[in-house]
């Protein structure tokens, strides 16, 4: 009788077909019997899991029958199954399943064969088994890259709906998908994006994030990114090491909020002190967008100029002689001793003065930035007293 391809006879290779749904059977017999993961699988994910086993075995029968050496295992051996079986089970189970069927393969061939062709019998299966196991590789890899791009997606349209203020229910099922459904105390960072492709330079930043110890979301928009970070309590610590991943420039960081859905208050602050930062000098990398309220004012974001005008002229209003003592001292450009006479004060007293200054505001006058913040703060307090009182003399508290 003429020799079947790889060696073996045909009576062999007809043997063994014959046996291929009493092998795929046996296969799933000893699959339930010793992998408990199996036995909790429901019963349309266990049929998917025995059709692989099924169609494996009818694979490897056409193969010895085949006049080819090569065979597409992804196809003709998980056939419509991909999807499905990525879903239902891990690459381990999954690894579990060609185990068992090429053991099951290996004791059950040996005797439908001659023994002078038993060898041959095994080493056809161990071939074959090899080609299933890259195809194994091929098939998870391809829904793994299926999901990271669908995930980057989803990814970009959260951010992008947190940018416009979206918070609405379909953002929240899609950050849910994310796995951002119960993620708390978020900030959101802007930063000149890096050279490279845009998905490069988000699974940079999600790398960086894991080893800071952050969860992260990150969209990059024409030459920025833009980053949410969660579960952080100090988000300017959370910012600083992420910095390598980042573009040259300025780094942002708006105000922490209490969960995504809040997170447009924290991106809106983030945007304005990004346009805002070029007016600032010094290592802004990062920066907290509260720490550029003046500058951000200046640009025309009314929210920041309102945070500005309460934060020292609202607070300073309420101890006069402290209002009185930060317009003196800022305005009169005489320094601590050139206060102390304009208001008839000691200079220690102006000192002391000039030191709850910065405990109520956390500006300190000495300081070139914060003098000017504080005195924008003072002039748009006044204006806006004038505003509301037209009577009020202009330059009291």
């Amino acid at each position: 009788m003429p020799a079947a391809r790889h060696g073996l006879s045909r009576s062999t290779v007809r043997a063994i077909r014959d046996e291929a749904g009493a092998l795929g059977a046996a296969s799933v017999a000893r699959l339930s019997a010793t992998h408990e993961w199996f036995r909790a699988l429901p019963a349309d994910q266990s049929s998917w899991v025995a059709l692989v086993a099924h169609s494996g075995i009818g694979g490897f029968t056409a193969w010895l029958d085949s006049a080819d050496e090569g065979l597409d295992v992804t196809a003709d051996v998980f056939g419509t199954a991909p999807r499905e079986l990525t879903r239902s089970i891990s690459l381990a189970q999954t690894l579990d399943l060609l185990r068992t069927v090429v053991d099951v393969v290996e004791e059950e061939t040996e005797a439908l064969a001659p023994v002078r062709e038993r060898a041959k019998v095994r080493e056809a299966v161990l071939r074959y088994s090899r080609e299933v196991a890259f195809g194994t590789a091929t098939v998870y890899a391809q829904a793994a890259e299926s999901r990271g791009a669908w995930d980057a997606r989803l990814e970009s349209v959260v951010v992008d709906a947190v940018l416009r203020g979206e918070a609405d229910q379909s953002m929240q099922s899609r950050a849910a998908a994310l796995g951002w459904g119960q993620v708390h105390d978020v900030a959101v960072m802007v930063a000149a994006a890096p050279p490279g492709e845009a998905q490069a330079v988000v699974s940079a930043l999600h790398r960086a994030a894991h080893r800071v110890g952050v969860q992260l979301l990150a969209a990059v928009q024409g030459g920025r990114v833009v980053v949410i970070l969660g579960g952080v309590p100090d988000p300017l610590t959370a910012a600083t090491g992420l910095v390598p991943t980042l573009g040259e420039g300025p780094v942002v960081v708006g105000p922490r909020v209490p969960h995504l859905f809040a997170a447009g208050r924290s991106a809106r602050a983030a945007q304005s002190g990004y346009a805002a930062a070029p007016a600032r000098a010094g290592d802004l990398r990062p920066v907290l967008a509260d720490d550029l309220l003046a500058e951000r004012a200046l640009l025309g974001d009314a929210p920041a100029r309102s945070a500005l005008v309460s934060r020292v002229h609202r607070t300073l209003q309420q101890s006069p002689h402290l209002w009185e003592t930060a317009a003196a001292y800022l305005e009169g450009g005489q320094g601590v001793e050139g206060t102390a006479r304009a208001l008839f004060v000691h200079a220690n007293t102006v000192r002391y003065r000039l030191g709850a200054i910065t405990r109520e505001t956390g500006l300190d006058l000495a300081d070139p930035h914060d003098a000017l913040t504080a005195r924008l703060s003072l002039l748009w307090g006044r204006l806006d007293d004038a505003r509301k009182s037209p009577g009020q003399a202009v330059g009291r508290p």
